[in-house]
């Protein structure tokens, strides 16, 4: 609640109508900025109903803001379907800035760097997320993910399957709140301080993975490009993928 911008109140006062993903958890945070606008739920399982209801609105010219419970609206939170929908219809979509788990943790890695990528939440099962975990593991750039809490020690033992034990990350709980936790090791470190309880498995949950390094071939010496392609291909192959397709 710390984190909310001097414009994000004003905004909540000024409109009519707020889509919340939980108006319960909301409510918290209206009563403290003493905000009393309407509020409405809107969450990934509202339905083409509610949609339809908070399209109407926007139409009638009303405006309406969007809130979701710990994240950024349509950052692997509800929202993307409304915001793309009233978006398709020539409308117009004001971001309000806002604390975003996954920019607070590459500003506070250690190994993220100018260049990384975003996924969201991993498939939880099948091809799906061997297929990621390999693209992961290959990836020159660091990698941002989302990780429900009770998934966290099964997805690093995954993780370091696909990247190999030592490849650095991080694991980052409740980030901009009270028991705001920042954890760095190489992946086999991270999986034994889930298993003894250091990172509890509990809260929001965002992993941060280093990019493979890939050496630099040299002048005279192709058998660097070689050594990372084979790094490369033992990666795949951990993750899943039969060795020819690797």
């Amino acid at each position: 609640r710390g984190d909310v911008t001097l414009r994000s109140p004003a905004v909540l006062r000024a409109g009519p109508l707020i889509a919340a993903e939980d108006t319960r958890i909301s409510r918290r945070l209206l009563a403290r900025y003493e905000i009393e606008t309407k509020a409405t739920s809107f969450h990934a399982r509202s339905g083409p109903a509610r949609l339809a209801e908070l399209l109407a609105h926007l139409r009638s010219g009303a405006d309406l803001a969007l809130v979701t419970d710990a994240g950024t609206p349509a950052v692997s939170d509800p929202g993307a379907e409304l915001v793309s929908a009233w978006a398709a219809l020539g409308g117009t979509v004001v971001p309000i800035p806002g604390a975003s788990a996954v920019l607070a943790a590459v500003a506070a890695s250690a190994i993220a760097g100018p260049r990384w990528g975003f996924e969201g939440f991993l498939p939880r099962s099948g091809r799906e997320r061997k297929e990621r975990l390999a693209r992961i593991a290959a990836d020159d750039r660091a990698t941002i993910f989302f990780e429900a809490p009770t998934r966290l020690a099964a997805t690093l033992r995954a993780l370091a399957a696909a990247c190999g034990a030592d490849r650095t990350a991080e694991v980052c709980r409740e980030l901009t709140k009270l028991h705001e936790q920042i954890a760095r090791g190489t992946l086999a470190e991270l999986v034994a301080a889930v298993a003894d309880g250091s990172i509890p498995a509990r809260g929001e949950v965002a992993i941060v993975v280093a990019g493979v390094t890939v050496e630099a071939p040299a002048e005279r010496a192709p058998t660097a490009t070689l050594k990372a392609a084979r790094t490369q291909v033992a990666a795949l192959v951990r993750s899943g993928a039969s060795r020819t397709d690797a």
